[in-house]
């Protein structure tokens, strides 16, 4: 007999097949979760990826640094061919103690800055705004995993609203924790297009089925080749956190 963790795993990997491998453009995603056969011991993961279209775009990599390298930070290829840093280069990831942060914008440093002055996530976005791209208006996207006492996960998004661009929709997703061996994710865009559409919903249930090796393998293989630009999987156990990298050299 299925249990309902079995039907998710099914649900979750349907998800990860329609919206990630044969989706020529999410755009940048994120997703946290839990992995499987970990035993007594909770082993999580968070994974961030980049994509673009446009040679500006694609001229970046991901950059492991910080104290103990648990920080992850977006570094221009070629510096002199960057026109504009403002929506390219940033710290994708950052923590506090038990406190982990992944995001797609400089709103890393808002939430953590926030979150360190004891305020809620929603006051951090309350200083913020969707991108000024126009005419795509890109999501700000970003997740929190706090592993203190009880525990909590909560992802948010930054979007333009759909009657009035100038608006921005400020959303928070407080979920409970996930099964081993999956987790919840969100992108930028539902897919590609002129403009491009924002994602839309609830955050996706994903597989984090595997190693981290693998599940870094998963998903930088599943990402469409001509669009795909760097992908980092940060692990968090009680050891602490570690990043590895999948990009091009």
């Amino acid at each position: 007999m299925t249990t309902q963790p079995d039907e998710l795993r099914v649900f979750a990997e349907q998800n990860f097949g329609r919206h990630i491998a044969a989706n020529s453009y999410p755009g940048r995603g994120l997703v946290v979760g839990r992995l499987d056969g970990s035993g007594d011991s909770d082993i999580w993961v968070q994974v961030y990826w980049l994509m673009g279209r446009s040679e500006h775009s694609r001229n970046r990599r991901l950059v492991v640094g910080g104290e103990d390298d648990t920080e992850l930070r977006t570094e221009a290829r070629e510096p002199a061919l960057v026109e504009d840093p403002t929506h390219i280069i940033y710290d994708a990831m950052l923590e506090l103690p038990k406190l982990y942060f992944v995001s797609n914008g400089d709103h890393t440093h808002t939430i953590r800055d926030a979150i360190e002055r004891s305020a809620r996530l929603e006051d951090a976005l309350a200083v913020r705004e969707r991108e000024d791209d126009a005419p795509n208006f890109t999501p700000r996207i970003a997740a929190m995993l706090d592993l203190r006492g009880h525990g909590e996960l909560a992802f948010a998004m930054l979007r333009a609203n759909a009657a009035d661009q100038a608006l921005t929709d400020r959303i928070v997703w407080r979920l409970p924790f996930p099964p081993p061996g999956l987790g919840y994710g969100i992108t930028t865009y539902r897919h590609d297009g002129n403009p491009l559409p924002p994602f839309a919903g609830d955050p996706l249930w994903l597989p984090l089925s595997g190693s981290f090796q693998h599940i870094a393998d998963m998903y930088w293989n599943a990402l469409d080749p001509d669009n795909r630009i760097a992908l980092a999987v940060k692990v968090i156990d009680a050891a602490g956190s570690r990043i590895i990298l999948r990009q091009p050299e």
